[in-house]
């Protein structure tokens, strides 16, 4: 059997792809913050849950020294931990900030760094990094969520020409509001004294919150596809987009250029 390490497995995506991967015949190493995040699926076949702070560079090394006396390989790293940050820019605040970029972006550069010499001992390995359309285009009150998901997104081309000659593969993966508790637990700046940005907060959180209501079949979408990429891994660098939203803004976007794109989306969301 071949074993998965998910990062951030304790609920909304990183669940359902240990639920999957576990009932397709994997090992999974379902790692999270607090084990109490686990209990949905604690104790499940090929299920094991080990504490992983993706900011933590001591507690990542601690974890992948307890996982190597367990695990013969780790073939599969998905880099799927993250958070929301829906923000203005001048109502932003510096431990958010940091939050956010600790999490969504160094916590997949720190987790990579960690894993690349296992792999490069085995002389295998994939990581798949959960990234986002907000790594695809650029939306209102997105600047640091979006910021990340760009981040990763670089940060992993790049990362794969390192890797070519240790049989490494590297991908990222795409897609729009699934149907989880993330839009949900979503940090937001709070309400100001100037209405504008309050009416634009409201109006973008609501429109977020539909979208992931009608994206009810999503999320099965996109945990198929990421065990189909485990399965079957990408010869080179590859971006995968999943799903209606993501690949109609991949398309808009490639087609119309920045300016039309730009006026689109103040058309349909700042009208």
């Amino acid at each position: 059997m071949k074993n998965v390490l998910i990062t951030g497995a304790g609920s909304g995506l990183g669940k359902e792809l240990a639920l999957l991967f576990s009932q397709n015949g994997w090992n999974v190493i379902a790692t999270m913050i607090h084990l109490d995040h686990g209990k949905d699926i604690m104790g499940l076949p090929n299920i094991k849950c080990h504490i992983l702070d993706v900011t933590s560079t001591e507690i990542i090394e601690n974890t992948k020294i307890e996982l190597l006396r367990k695990y013969k390989t780790i073939d599969v790293v998905i880099n799927n931990a993250g958070v929301g940050y829906r923000s203005f820019v001048e109502l932003s605040e510096d431990d958010k900030i940091k939050s956010i970029v600790d999490i969504n972006w160094l916590g997949v550069v720190k987790v990579c760094r960690a894993f690349i010499p296992v792999f490069r001992e085995q002389n295998h390995g994939l990581f798949i990094n959960i990234s986002s359309v907000a790594g695809l285009v650029n939306l209102p009150l997105g600047s640091f969520y979006h910021s990340t998901k760009k981040a990763v997104e670089s940060f992993s081309e790049c990362m794969a020409y390192e890797l070519i000659d240790f049989n490494i593969k590297v991908c990222t993966v795409q897609f729009g509001n699934a149907k989880t508790n993330f839009q949900a637990n979503v940090t937001k700046s709070e309400r100001s004294e100037i209405a504008s940005y309050n009416k634009l907060m409201d109006k973008v959180t609501d429109l977020l919150h539909k979208k992931t209501a009608k994206n009810k079949d999503l999320l099965p979408t996109i945990t198929q596809k990421v065990l189909s990429i485990a399965e079957n891994p990408p010869r080179s660098f590859k971006r995968y987009t999943i799903g209606f939203d993501a690949n109609a803004m991949k398309i808009l976007r490639s087609r119309l250029g920045y300016r039309l794109f730009n006026c689109l989306i103040r058309r349909s969301v700042l009208k």
